[in-house]
């Protein structure tokens, strides 16, 4: 089950962030078809965020087609995003180069940055960002 972590200093919209971290986990395999999403109750007691945030998150999911949700049941995945690059032996190749990154004195933000600028030279807004 995935776990929401809201960074309150972000700047991003609390529900956008529960959308963010829900196609990542997508993308990522840890959420597949058939997964329940954990319930707005429970996301609230983790997150200390108010219920209709997480509704609006969901139904932005359920919008997308990504989710769906069954009254008294719960909110479901409908489908998975991307091709499961956890088993991706480029994972390996990115960890080790963030290793190296951090013992040369980059911070979080710093990688970040230069990840994002890497990103945005090599997938132009024409290829679309698979968001």
């Amino acid at each position: 089950m995935v776990e929401y972590r809201i960074d309150r200093r972000s700047g991003v919209a609390t529900y956008v962030q529960i959308v963010q971290q829900t196609k990542q986990a997508l993308r990522l395999g840890l959420l597949e078809p058939g997964d329940k999403l954990p319930t707005a109750r429970e996301v609230v007691e983790a997150t200390a965020i108010n219920p209709n945030t997480v509704l609006k998150a969901y139904r932005e999911l359920e919008r997308e087609g990504l989710v769906e949700a069954r009254r008294g049941l719960g909110t479901f995945v409908r489908k998975s995003l991307g091709a499961r690059p956890v088993d991706s032996p480029l994972r390996a190749e990115l960890a080790a180069w963030t290793v190296r990154a951090k013992e040369t004195g980059l911070e979080r933000g710093d990688v970040e940055a230069l990840f994002t600028a890497v990103l945005d030279e090599h997938f132009t807004a024409d290829q679309g960002d698979g968001a």
